[in-house]
């Protein structure tokens, strides 16, 4: 994937909750409010893992499941 407007819609996504979004891309862990980090990484990997903390993470992991899904991406939550 190299679509530039599922790469910025995932970090204004992210970008809307105080909490920390990490996504975990094989050996890389990526804050997902970046959008560099976002570009050199959704390119290469084909699964993707969230780590979520904060005071509105629940609301975040549904944020962030719904933009992943809507861009056809595949990631999971992983439970703390």
């Amino acid at each position: 994937m190299s679509n530039n407007q599922s790469i910025v819609e995932i970090s204004q996504t992210a970008s809307q909750f105080s909490s920390s979004i990490v996504l975990q891309a094989e050996n890389k862990y990526i804050d997902v409010k970046s959008i560099l980090g976002l570009f050199t990484t959704l390119v290469n990997s084909q699964s993707y893992e969230l780590h979520v903390h904060g005071p509105d993470a629940d609301e975040a992991k549904k944020a962030m499941i719904d933009v992943f899904t809507k861009h056809g991406l595949n990631v999971s939550v992983v439970a703390e």
